[in-house]
């Protein structure tokens, strides 16, 4: 009996260990390559995967074959001629077993990512019903990334594509379903639109480890983060010292507020570990971008900011830096980059000031100097008492505007009036402008939203009057000027525009030291 059971006992670890051999050896393809994708045209398109050491894998797309062999570690790949637009397609790809991709549109790809801005889903926007109703669009195909952290890269994602529908489109990240919407229309090809982002979060949390640890400016998230765990691990102790007369205390207060039909306090919470959640440098990028690597894409687009306001100087840096280093490990060089530029928010206040929102914008449009970006400014459609605007329509568009011209080569103005330069003739400044597009023009009986300041750097509101393409600002408070600020508030009151009516962007003509220039 004994031996009889050992030798079932045999042959199940033998059944076992073939299934497990033949699961190894079957040809594996990432989440992201899969039915009903969209493969970017006119450049040779990376197929990957996995499967046993040394095995031949087989990719066949219309009349195209390429042939690969998996590495020591399983991984393979091919790149795929460059496609012409059109679809849909079938690919097979076949090692020792045979996959089956159906339903391949080819056209133009792009990357939507951030936080809770480019989150936010259409099912949130204004006029939502009726987008939902009528977002009938074959042609547009939608993956989301779930979201994840990891503390190092990873190879794959959760996620699949879906044809764009009423029934798909309601989750699916507004801003980028819009821009690819626009893009549809103007450019007549399939747009697949990959969506990873994750609310609250910190740009750090999107740029590679190695990138972030070998810049020594950069490097101090890592640091900020190491001393975050060493705080964590001392409040955790004293926590534990403490904790039973801490929620004694807390409940004989409870019990008391009850008794006097009070509300009771707030219960004790031990300290938050941070060694968890997604605002850990790098989490993001290793679990939700590194897995996508390296699908053919025609550009990313960004919405976030809002989280690093706080260190906007520090932005100045970072921002610039995790576009350089997404572009470095896609492999596909400067792709454009599009951006957007913190909307209007928070109380408006009476006086001109500082703003560390207003450094973060001035952050963002600094990170123009890097080739192939581009910003759409929302100084004027944001919301004083929601920091998740509805108006996601024009968000979209402005996008969609800056990817026809810098991408797509289209002879378009595509951004509001740019800052340039300015001089200074007795009480007043004469400010030149890029971007001027048909012509200046203000929306409203007058312009707003200037402010002038002498030596002393005490910014006084001006008056300011178009002349040409220049704008002209002066005050009676102030003989001697020497900096002017433009929109430079959280929710500025503002109307400088061109003819085109996309909004000028908020800047400063001075360099003086803002509220985050020693932020840490």
């Amino acid at each position: 009996m004994r031996r009889t059971k050992l030798a079932v006992l045999a042959a199940m670890w033998a059944l076992l260990a073939a299934l497990a051999t033949v699961a190894a050896a079957d040809v594996k393809l990432p989440a992201v390559i899969s039915d009903h994708m969209v493969l970017q045209q006119a450049m040779k398109a990376p197929i990957w995967g996995w499967a046993e050491p040394g095995e031949k894998v087989t990719v066949k797309l219309g009349d195209q074959t390429a042939e690969a062999t998996a590495d020591k570690d399983g991984r393979w790949r091919v790149n795929l001629e460059p496609l012409k637009a059109g679809g849909p397609v079938k690919m097979t790809v076949a090692g020792k077993n045979t996959l089956t991709v159906d339903d391949i549109l080819i056209g133009e790809v792009w990357v939507g990512s951030g936080q809770s801005n480019m989150e936010m889903s259409v099912r949130g926007v204004n006029n939502a019903q009726q987008e939902i109703a009528e977002a009938k669009f074959s042609k547009i195909r939608l993956f989301t990334v779930a979201k994840a952290t990891t503390d190092q890269p990873q190879t794959d994602c959760k996620g699949r594509w879906a044809e764009c529908g009423p029934e798909t489109v309601p989750g699916f990240s507004a801003v980028a379903y819009f821009f690819g919407r626009d893009l549809l229309k103007d450019l007549g090809v399939p747009i697949g639109l990959i969506h990873t982002s994750w609310g609250g979060t910190y740009a750090e949390a999107w740029t590679s480890g190695p990138t972030l640890a070998g810049d020594p400016v950069l490097k101090v998230a890592i640091d900020r983060h190491a001393q975050g765990l060493s705080g964590y691990a001392r409040q955790k102790e004293d926590w534990e010292k403490k904790r039973e007369q801490v929620m004694a205390t807390w409940k004989a207060a409870a019990e008391k507020a009850k008794a006097e039909g009070k509300q009771a306090p707030r219960q004790p919470q031990p300290p938050r570990d941070p060694d968890t959640g997604p605002n850990r440098p790098s989490v993001l990028y290793n679990a939700m971008i590194a897995p996508i690597l390296p699908y053919g894409i025609a550009g990313a687009i960004w919405y976030q900011g809002e989280s690093n306001a706080g260190r906007a100087y520090e932005y100045r840096k970072l921002f610039p830096t995790m576009i350089t280093d997404w572009r470095k490990n896609w492999g596909q060089g400067d792709f454009p980059f599009l951006f957007v530029q913190l909307a209007n928010f928070m109380a408006r206040k009476p006086d001109p000031g500082e703003s560390s929102w207003a450094e973060l914008r001035e952050a963002q449009t600094l990170t123009l100097n890097l080739p192939k970006t581009g910003q759409a400014v929302i100084i004027d459609i944001g919301e004083a008492n929601d920091i998740h605007p509805k108006n996601k329509q024009d968000v979209g568009r402005r996008l969609a505007l800056a990817a026809e011209a810098i991408a797509y080569g289209r002879k378009i103005e595509y951004s509001g009036p740019m800052y340039e330069s300015k001089t200074v003739d007795g009480n007043k400044v004469r400010l030149k402008f890029t971007h001027v597009g048909g012509g200046l023009g203000a929306r409203g009986d007058k312009l707003t939203g200037f402010a002038v300041a002498g030596e002393d750097r005490k910014f006084v509101w001006a008056d300011a009057r178009i002349e040409g393409d220049t704008v002209v600002v002066s005050s009676d408070k102030v003989a001697a000027p020497v900096a002017v600020r433009y929109a430079w508030a959280d929710n500025p009151e503002c109307n400088l525009y061109n003819k085109e009516g996309l909004p000028a962007s908020p800047f400063r003509t001075d360099d003086w030291p803002g509220l985050t220039a020693n932020a840490k």
